[in-house]
């Protein structure tokens, strides 16, 4: 018994399962493959092995400058930067203005500068560093003085990084839950970001205080509101740009670049160059060399942190702006196209409510990342306190405004993609929530009668309303279809 053909169908069958499988797997798999290669390319290259990179140090007298400067490049080379200051004083005070990590005076009594509140791996270097040094130049013991020591309870120096994560990593947490949050509009999901970033701030400082872990300094109260703020308001930029990458995104720079080059486990000093220029522009980086001017160096050094907090706020806030500004754009255009089609009756009602869209000075933001909720049918009822609210109801009828049930409603969105389908109940009602806000098309359908499409704006904290109206098909009389043949 020939069984070729049996084997050629199963093959042909098999053939796509595999490939839905293999489909499958690498959607599921590219996210957690992303995270891992981030973690595996930032974090060990990062902080295998910190040792100085153009760690700038003052040092008293232009001649003993020189010679240490040689000597520190031998045993470090690109490790140091060294600058020449007239003495012993002016030193010190590079390291309390942050102009150097570590300031030295040589001679009888060969002093080392440093700054406790810079991290205590860094001041370990330091001393490593300049101990052969001050034996070179005299053969004396070196003195190690801490200009800028941290808290009795911060004694690495590395708790303010541990709090910037509280503030930081929350701050993108938000940003993905607000997107859930289809009842706000851009300004409400801008002022909880304020409410609940001035919440963090107040309560992290009151606990870092009161347990002795922070300088009891009010001024960290605002590098903490700028650090949640920065975070998630760039994230709430980002995400509909960035639409089902942007938790990979959103990781990748807040978590992934971010803690490794944070100055937690290795303070910048001690990082690579490339990832010491990845500290000067992410805000968990900047908002830790903010905090430790401000509570151990008297704000020196605190101005250019706290503008690039900044930054990344106004960064966010403008692709806030230009999301807004393509949102009335798609309006605009679905206006003109439905204008263009001759709209009448409830076409006219569409085109009304792209009209108006115009109208809002900050339209909400799209919910485009994998956080989105996902659109489902309701059933019609009276919503009690807890159900879910609808984003989209309507209802459908015959001719003669007769409730049609079991009519099926199909939701597209404006590439054409299916989103959500659900059919109406005895009396012609429908119901849909999760939807995003965009321009979609809803199709009702019903056997024996003309489908109908209407095109409705939907904006996050309104709940709009198609109705529609099936007629029956026309059909052919036979005797015509039998003469035109």
């Amino acid at each position: 018994m020939d069984n070729s053909g049996g084997q050629q169908e199963s093959h042909r069958t098999g053939r796509p399962a595999r490939l839905r499988a293999a489909r499958t797997l690498a959607e599921a798999a590219w996210f957690p493959a992303a995270l891992f290669l981030g973690f595996l390319l930032c974090f060990a290259p990062a902080l295998h092995a910190p040792v100085p990179h153009h760690a700038h140090v003052a040092v008293a007298d232009p001649v003993v400058a020189h010679a240490v400067g040689t000597g520190l490049e031998r045993r470090y080379p690109a490790g140091f930067d060294v600058s020449a200051v007239p003495g012993a004083e002016q030193a010190r005070r590079a390291v309390l203005d942050r102009d150097a990590v570590a300031g030295y005076a040589g001679g009888s009594r060969p002093v080392l500068y440093v700054a406790g509140a810079n991290g205590a791996s860094l001041k370990q270097a330091l001393t490593k560093a300049f101990t052969p040094v001050a034996e070179e130049h005299g053969g004396h013991p070196l003195t190690v003085r801490d200009v800028a020591p941290t808290v009795h309870q911060d004694l690495t120096g590395s708790t303010l990084v541990y709090f910037g994560i509280a503030w930081s990593v929350p701050g993108y947490i938000l940003a993905t839950t607000l997107l859930r949050a289809t009842a706000f509009d851009r300004r409400k999901k801008f002022l909880a970001i304020l409410v609940v970033s001035a919440l963090f701030g107040a309560v992290g400082f009151l606990a870092g205080a009161g347990l002795g872990y922070l300088p009891f300094d009010a001024a960290a109260l605002l590098v903490a509101f700028l650090l949640t703020t920065a975070v998630a308001t760039f994230s709430s930029g980002l995400a509909p740009f960035t639409r089902q990458f942007f938790p990979a995104v959103g990781m990748t720079l807040f978590i992934v670049l971010s803690i490794p080059t944070s100055g937690g486990p290795a303070p910048a000093p001690l990082l690579p160059a490339f990832f010491q220029y990845v500290h000067a522009v992410m805000p968990l980086g900047n908002a830790v060399d903010a905090l430790r001017s401000l509570l151990y160096f008297d704000g020196a050094g605190a101005l250019r942190p706290l503008l690039v907090l900044c930054a990344w706020i106004g960064a966010g806030a403008a692709l806030l702006a230009l999301d807004a500004r393509l949102h009335r754009r798609r309006a605009s255009a679905l206006r003109a196209a439905a204008k263009e089609d001759g709209a009448d009756g409830e076409d006219a009602e569409n085109v009304e409510d792209v009209e108006g869209i115009e109208d809002v000075e900050e339209p909400p933001v799209t919910d485009p990342s994998l956080e989105t909720p996902t659109p489902v049918a309701l059933p019609v009822h009276r919503h009690h306190f807890g159900d879910p609210v609808p984003d989209l109801v309507g209802t459908v009828r015959d001719a003669e405004q007769r409730p049609l049930r079991h009519a099926v409603l199909t939701v597209l969105d404006p590439s054409g993609r299916h989103l959500v389908s659900t059919t109406t109940n005895a009396r012609g009602e429908f119901a849909v929530t999760g939807l995003p806000e965009d321009c979609v098309s809803i199709v009702a359908t019903s056997p024996g009668r003309q489908p109908v499409v209407h095109r409705k704006v939907l904006r996050s904290g309104e709940i709009v309303s198609a109705d529609f109206t099936l007629r029956e098909r026309h059909r052919v009389p036979r005797e015509t279809v039998s003469h035109q043949a």
